[in-house]
């Protein structure tokens, strides 16, 4: 008789429990809110693997830029990191240009369509580290030029299913790849204490530190040299900037400093240091130099790439990468980056997940999702 009672009652409470838990996610009615808070690992399936994440829940512990001071303050303080200068504008003006070969051969772009020429242009820097970029003319111009980085990968020409689609819609293109790589040298250097050493890896640029000297400069003062020279010699009316991987990374970095880059793309670039629990994903010297983070950290530095009028941040990333920032901890800061710059009145931030391939790649989707986003 009393097991006639119970279990009615208990398939009774079972639905109650079943119904409310409903009302909880679809609502968002208490305990919604103290449930998602309290949830400090998420796991996800990536690739057969069990990895696990951390959510951060108290963002705005983390990014100090709360207005347009402290935006300016923020930049400062990379400029002071990157360059040793106390402003951009000084930086812009120091008179550095590339070296410029004009209308130089290349058989491996001789396919190319609406390509009139294509232009080397060289910049050296300390220890004689040099950057080594072509610039994209095509026969007819939109007058909107793209920086396209490469990263790590080996030479752009490996990019170049990316740098001819935006030739095919009339960008000019300046097509770049990370230090020590592709046609970029590794120069053999002196070192004191140390001897002379040769320069193959981004992770010994720390051997190179001093009070006088950041190394960190060679990843993105290419960009800024070549973009007074573009605008000296040029009159484009848009400035935007797409990198793949470490491109992407530098595609954040470089953006976060100078707004007149207006459209910054990073694909597979980089995510905060909270996600980064997979080996794959740490990265190098440049993602995790600890005198960089503590002045603006990633967070930081994606408020700082879509803030400004008419500037728009866009990260893209590979649902199932095999290299680097795969799955969906972007979700766990994406509405708040939007939340800080609706704050602060200027500027935009997207994510776009690419669930089409299972390559470290910039696939034709994104590309197609690039071209609709950068063109008003």
């Amino acid at each position: 008789m009393r097991n006639r009672i119970l279990i009615p009652s208990l398939i009774a409470l079972v639905g109650i429990v079943f119904i409310f838990g409903l009302l909880v996610g679809g609502y968002k009615i208490f305990p919604y809110d103290t449930l998602n808070s309290s949830l400090d690992i998420m796991k996800e399936e990536t690739h057969g693997e069990d990895t696990q994440f951390i959510v951060q829940s108290d963002l705005d512990s983390l990014v100090k830029i709360n207005n347009e001071s402290d935006i300016d303050q923020k930049r400062n303080q990379l400029i002071k990191f990157f360059w040793n200068v106390g402003s951009f504008h000084r930086v812009q003006h120091i008179g550095e240009l590339p070296e410029v070969e004009t209308d130089i051969s290349d058989s491996r772009y001789d396919n190319f369509q609406n390509l009139k020429r294509i232009d080397k242009l060289t910049v050296k820097m300390d220890y004689n580290v040099n950057s080594i970029s072509y610039l994209f003319i095509p026969e007819e111009s939109s007058q909107k030029l793209i920086f396209y980085h490469h990263g790590h990968d080996g030479d752009f020409l490996l990019g170049s299913n990316t740098i001819q689609f935006f030739l095919d819609r009339n960008f000019t293109v300046v097509a770049m790849t990370m230090p020590l790589i592709g046609m970029n040298n590794q120069p053999i250097v002196e070192i004191d204490g140390l001897g002379q050493t040769k320069l193959i890896s981004h992770n010994q640029f720390r051997l190179l530190e001093s009070d006088t000297f950041n190394p960190m400069k060679f990843f993105i003062h290419p960009i800024q040299v070549n973009m007074n020279f573009l605008e000296e010699e040029y009159d484009f009316e848009r400035y935007s900037i797409v990198g793949l991987s470490g491109g992407g990374w530098t595609s954040v970095v470089y953006s976060a400093i100078d707004d007149r880059i207006t459209d910054s793309v990073s694909v597979a670039g980089s995510i905060p240091f909270y996600l980064r629990v997979n080996e794959r994903d740490i990265g190098d010297y440049e993602q995790t130099n600890i005198d960089l983070y503590k002045i603006t950290n990633y967070l930081e530095l994606y408020v700082l790439s879509g803030y400004g009028d008419d500037r728009k941040h866009i990260q893209i990333f590979n649902k199932n990468d095999p290299c680097c920032f795969s799955g969906y901890g972007h979700e766990s800061y994406e509405f708040f980056i939007k939340d800080r710059l609706a704050q602060l009145e200027k500027g935009s931030f997207q994510i776009f997940m690419d669930d089409t391939h299972n390559e470290h790649q910039i696939s034709n989707t994104a590309l197609e999702y690039i071209i609709k986003n950068i063109i008003n």
